[in-house]
């Protein structure tokens, strides 16, 4: 082959925003004029070279020429060696000083698809220089190593690597699933533009540039307005895939945007963890600059000492993630079987599941109730629920606008990711977290100033304008649903269903006791009513026979009332309050007095009676303080008072009812307002109880968007009613 012409090699089409993203940026076809480059064949022929070559390595290359013949220092020539000679090749690059024409270069040699690339490129520095660079760098290796959290290991290395290099900024970037990235990180020159807390969209490193970053994990531009230098080879010669080129010229469009940014010179580190571009240490200088080789590949070596780093401060954190979000599930379980409400249970448990999944608002649904922990309205929240499919069994998950029936996309605003539980769906049981749209979560530490002058690719090459352009392509997204937090979630609804399914079996179980419980306790007041009808068939007239009829009746309309609410509340009708405008001290007053006239005996007395106005509905609210004013006439201190206190505090009325008393035990106040209280079931002070009233009393509290609670105060028993003011 000596002696036959030479062409320019192949290299990449022209391309432009449009195309980029197709750009064959691995075979440009040229390099940057700092350096020059020879390449050859596996066995050591010459196969081609830079332009420059002849001028910069004092040489005259020949097509086909050996390795062994050309003019090049002894030291390249036994590096190449050990690329071309007999044996195992190398392959991973390798370097050595050496000096040509009295000028210093780093000579560096790889072998990838069959060829041997030699490259050699200036050095400015001095070989002191660089040994002193190259123990600043070993210290920062330890500094590293000795960092408990990722934000203080970035901070710290973007801190070392300026140091090292000399660079006017070093910015760490952190990527994120979907390979937009965030400047988490930075150190910079006092008076330039801080990027730190930007993003920029994924676009802008497009994807056979990320392989490359993978694949070559250094990359040095030393002058973006260099002029670079082309590639000669045969004819009929393939493009050099130059992956692994330290010299390897640069795409335009990047050169536009490292320009339209007012960057003279880059380098970048890329972090790489299961080789996946995890993240990306970026330098930035104003003007040329060429940092040594050996200078960048200690830099090389630090951030593979931070991938190590924080792939393990990773998986603890995930590991502590995983416990949380099991110990969390434990609670969550064990407290669903003890409790009556779920709704409760998991609006207890919201800053826990919003934590382990990541979400920003919870709704929970429950026979067709709707709580919502978060600024979601609650119009929006029943709307969400009721978008879910029926009867489904398996985690419901949107992470875009178009994921959503199309009736409520336009009601979404940014909540538009979704993970939906469903843990009992004969009961509309739903637990759903929401995330909102990633535009939501942009915090932008100072946008860059627009740069005036624009080169022919135009304004979408600025900070600014992929802000804009990446603004427009993730309207609608939210955060996709990280892998761990899917896995976690199916753990959950696992248990939650096995609970569910226990609580249906407990509720079968208790049906079953109070038809029995009914059958015997309704057989005494019939019994009664049964004899003295008896009695009075004969004409025996007695005063206490039509007392004691009354009372066996009032006994079975008490139960067979209670029995209706629970089953209506058990159904999920709720028990159909009507509100309206309502007087709370009068209707107090009103059941004081009906009780004294009950039971002369009994002293109620009415502490306090602020005027308080509610809306409620007046006989449901009446069910409710009668049943605590029984409550408390059957669990006081014989001859002791039932005191009643109604009273406004800020935008509550609230209504206190007391009787002297000892505290309720620990272990029954997590089951008052329950049904069919062991404590309550033939309670010997309240032997017609059926340990409903406290549990009915407060689904009625609830659906007046109250609350009632008890406490003890000195030597009182006190229940509260809180209902919101008019």
């Amino acid at each position: 082959m000596k002696g036959t012409s030479v062409i320019p090699m192949e290299h990449g089409r022209q391309v432009d925003l449009l195309n980029c993203a197709d750009e064959p940026i691995h075979i440009p076809g040229s390099i940057q004029p700092h350096g020059a480059l020879l390449f050859f064949t596996a066995d050591g022929a010459l196969e081609g070279w830079s332009a420059n070559a002849p001028a910069l390595l004092g040489l005259t290359p020949e097509l086909g020429a050996p390795y062994a013949s050309l003019d090049l220092p002894p030291a390249a020539l036994e590096l190449l060696v050990e690329y071309i000679g007999p044996g195992e090749p190398e392959v991973t690059p390798s370097m050595v000083p050496v000096c040509i024409g009295g000028a210093d270069f780093d000579c560096v040699v790889h072998a990838a698809l069959g060829r041997v690339t030699a490259e050699f490129e200036q050095r400015e520095a001095s070989a002191d220089e660089v040994a002193l660079f190259a123990v600043k760098a070993h210290a920062s290796i330890d500094r590293l190593r000795r960092q408990k959290t990722i934000e203080g290991l970035l901070s710290i290395a973007v801190e070392q690597i300026r140091e090292i290099t000399g660079f006017d900024r070093v910015m760490a970037y952190r990527f994120r699933p979907d390979d937009s990235g965030d400047v988490v990180a930075e150190a910079r020159r006092e008076d330039i533009v801080p990027y730190l807390g930007q993003r920029y969209p994924a676009s802008d490193i497009p994807v056979q540039a990320r392989r490359l970053y993978v694949l070559n994990t250094l990359r040095s531009i030393i002058d973006v307005n260099d002029t670079m230098v082309p590639l000669l080879g045969a004819p009929d010669a393939l493009a050099l895939d130059m992956s692994h080129a330290v010299l390897r010229s640069v795409s335009p469009i990047h050169i536009e945007y490292l320009k339209n940014m007012g960057v003279g010179a880059s380098m970048s580190v890329s972090i790489v963890i299961n080789n996946r571009l995890w993240g990306l240490i970026a330098c930035h200088h104003m003007s040329r600059k060429l940092v040594p080789y050996s200078i960048r590949m200690a830099c090389d070596v630090l951030a593979q000492v931070m991938a190590s780093t924080i792939h393990s401060i990773e998986s603890r954190l995930e590991t502590g993630l995983i416990e949380r979000a099991a110990s969390t599930r434990t609670k969550l379980v064990e407290d669903l079987l003890l409790e009556d409400d779920p709704l409760e249970t998991f609006g207890r448990f919201s800053d826990a599941i919003l934590e382990a999944t990541q979400a920003q608002a919870q709704v929970t649904s429950y026979y067709h109730k709707v709580q919502v922990r978060g600024d979601v309205p609650h119009e929006l929240a029943e709307a969400i629920v009721a978008s879910l499919p029926e009867g489904a069994h398996d985690l419901v998950v949107r992470e875009k606008l178009e994921d959503w029936p199309e009736a409520i996309r336009d009601r979404l605003g940014k909540w538009v990711g979704l993970l939906a539980l469903p843990f009992d769906p004969a009961a509309n049981g739903w637990n759903v977290v929401l995330r909102v749209e990633q535009i939501e979560q942009v915090a932008w530490g100072g946008r860059p100033e627009k740069t005036t002058a624009f080169g022919p690719l135009g304004e979408r090459l600025t900070p600014r304008g992929s802000f804009d352009a990446w603004y427009q392509t993730v309207r609608g997204h939210a955060h996709p649903w990280e892998s761990t937090v899917l896995s976690n979630s199916r753990l959950t609804l696992a248990e939650l269903v096995r609970v569910m399914n226990s609580r249906r079996a407990q509720t079968e179980a208790t049906r079953a006791q109070l038809l029995a419980m009914l059958g015997h306790d309704l057989r005494d007041p019939l019994h009664s009513i049964n004899m003295a009808g008896m009695v009075l068939e004969k004409g025996n007239s007695q005063p206490t026979l039509g007392k004691r009829i009354q009372s066996s009746t009032s006994r079975m309309q008490r139960m067979i009332t209670q029995v209706l609410d629970m089953s209506r509340i058990d159904g999920g009708l709720g028990l159909g309050v009507a509100l309206e405008p309502v007087n709370l001290t009068a209707l107090v007053e009103d059941l004081i007095d009906e009780a004294r006239l009950a039971y002369p005996t009994i002293p109620f007395q009415l502490a306090c009676d602020e005027q308080a106005m509610v809306n409620a509905d007046s006989g449901r609210m009446g069910q409710v303080l009668s049943n605590l004013l029984s409550n408390a006439r059957h669990h006081g201190e014989v001859g002791k008072p039932v005191r009643v206190c109604v009273r406004v505090d800020g935008k509550e009325a609230v209504v206190d009812v007391s009787n002297a008393g000892a505290p309720i035990p620990p272990e029954l106040v997590a089951t008052l307002f329950n049904p069919f209280k062991r404590a309550s079931l033939n309670n010997p002070r309240n032997r017609t109880g059926m340990g409903l009233g406290l549990y009915i009393a407060q689904q009625i509290v609830r659906e007046h968007h109250g609350d009632i609670a008890y406490r003890h105060d000195g030597n009182d028993v006190i229940f509260s009613v809180r209902l919101p003011l008019l």
